[in-house]
């Protein structure tokens, strides 16, 4: 039997994640503050709603793809929230990146109407969103997730079971860890090569060949190889600060949830610190 699917939060993920629902041959519901965003989906093949509770009260699946545990809170908790809405049975998807304690303050509130939740998050960003490559980290029970396969199916390369509730946050906490402090260490040799006078093309051959170097991080790379006027105009300037306001927001929370847990990461707050520098934002006082 086809789940009907709902998705909350139409950024640079959402949509094509939600595209893929409808792709998939899903009935798909939507819904963003942006009625431009919902309609651009509309025209995809979803329906839409007016808000979260009417979303979640016609679905099975709700995914939520929004910015932080702030906006989390508002689409889950609100007047007009999905829990408001949702039925006994259904299952609450959490795709956005958020503290541990956020998920399990959820579960909590929708198992008592006999609601489902899991901590769905992902990685791979919008290029693996839009060519369904994406590899989630699913914490909850199992039989939520098999009831939710076929939507994650939808977008995903890989599906893992991480563990309990909660479980899919902090994995993706620890994995944001190593791509941002990846980055600071692609960035930092790759500078140190290039005022050496030493061929950059050549370091990334031998990063290649002895796995120091991903594909992500050579994407990254690619960043710094743009002519100059370009890198520091305004366009480019905008959209680097949106990596930096992400990479700031990200890095914000797995301190936060290490601290929760009494464990220093002086190595990540440092990274937080450089992240201007590495993306190559043009602000004195961030760099």
């Amino acid at each position: 039997m086809s789940i009907r699917a709902g998705f909350i939060g139409l950024g640079n993920i959402g949509e094509p994640m939600a595209e893929r629902l409808v792709r998939a041959g899903l009935p798909t519901t939507v819904f963003d503050l942006r009625e431009s965003a919902m309609q651009a989906l509309a025209g995809a093949g979803a329906q839409t709603a007016s808000s979260c509770r009417k979303l979640a009260a016609g679905s099975d699946v709700i995914g939520i793809c929004v910015r932080d545990d702030a906006d989390v809170r508002t689409v889950v908790f609100g007047e007009e929230g999905a829990l408001a809405g949702a039925s006994a049975g259904s299952v609450i998807a959490i795709h956005s990146t958020v503290l541990p304690s956020t998920v399990l303050e959820i579960g909590a509130a929708a198992a008592e109407r006999g609601i489902g939740t899991l901590d769905a998050c992902i990685t791979g960003g919008a290029a693996g969103a839009k060519q369904g490559t994406l590899s989630y980290m699913v914490g909850g029970e199992k039989e939520h997730l098999e009831r939710c396969r076929p939507a994650f199916q939808s977008s995903a390369k890989q599906i893992i079971h991480t563990g309990p509730l909660g479980s899919g946050a902090a994995t993706k906490l620890c994995n944001n860890l190593m791509t941002y402090q990846g980055f600071l260490a692609a960035f930092e040799a790759t500078l140190l090569a290039r005022t050496a006078g030493l061929s950059q093309d050549a370091l990334e051959e031998v990063g290649r060949s002895n796995g120091n170097l991903n594909e992500q991080q050579l994407a990254f790379l690619g960043l710094h190889k743009l002519p100059a006027e370009q890198r520091t105009g305004d366009p480019f300037q905008q959209l680097l600060r949106g990596f930096l306001e992400l990479a700031d927001k990200d890095l914000s929370v797995t301190l936060a949830f290490a601290r929760e847990h009494g464990v220093a990461l002086p190595g990540t707050a440092l990274c937080q610190q450089l992240m201007a520098r590495v993306y190559g934002v043009e602000d004195e006082l961030r760099r």
